[in-house]
């Protein structure tokens, strides 16, 4: 795992937030920022390019889904982990097509979440 990676956490839930924050601290990183809806997670991405993203699927202003096709359009080369615990076959399949990597279910195990980090952060 690269702890100097930029990370960006999203999710409408504060708990959910912090928890994730909290572990990937414990990981290591330390270059964590926090968004709580899929329009910020897009506006943050095009400023600040983070390499790792962790993105909630239900959320307002813009779900998870269709933040995950804006993000991948402007920066193909995002890594988009989706974190939910509505974790349907049918969001996680539409969320794969729109371009991410992998999908955590909540509440979050840290060994698993651990995997995929290895998995997706080089």
């Amino acid at each position: 795992m690269n702890t100097d990676t930029k990370i960006l956490v999203c999710d409408d839930s504060i708990l959910a937030r912090k928890n994730l924050c909290t572990i990937l601290a414990g990981f290591g990183y330390n270059d964590i920022s926090e968004v709580n809806n899929g329009e910020d997670a897009v506006n943050f991405c095009k400023e600040n390019k983070p390499g790792l993203i962790f993105l909630d699927i239900v959320m307002p202003v813009k779900d998870g889904v269709t933040a995950t096709k804006e993000i991948m359009q402007d920066n193909p080369d995002s890594k988009i982990i989706i974190v939910s615990s509505v974790g349907t076959q049918t969001n996680f399949k539409e969320a794969i097509k729109a371009g991410a990597k992998d999908f955590i279910q909540k509440p979050i195990d840290e060994e698993l979440l651990k995997q995929v980090l290895e998995n997706n952060d080089g």
